[in-house]
């Protein structure tokens, strides 16, 4: 029971450091969710300022 409990505990500690060690480096896609949650960001940012525009416009 002892070499089972062994197996498992080191199986376990792999389980979790290959995802993380693993995948270091951005791959395209990642590269690419990121260009468009900077793009949608920006477009947020650009609709608060029409719209605190307009505001300030009809105040």
């Amino acid at each position: 029971m002892k070499l089972w409990r062994k197996v498992i505990l080191v199986a376990c500690i792999l389980a979790i450091m290959i995802p993380t060690f693993g995948c270091s480096e951005e791959g395209p896609m990642e590269k690419a969710g990121k260009k468009m949650d900077q793009a949608v960001d920006d477009a947020s940012d650009a609709a608060d300022n029409i719209a605190d525009d307009a505001k300030k416009a009809l105040d």
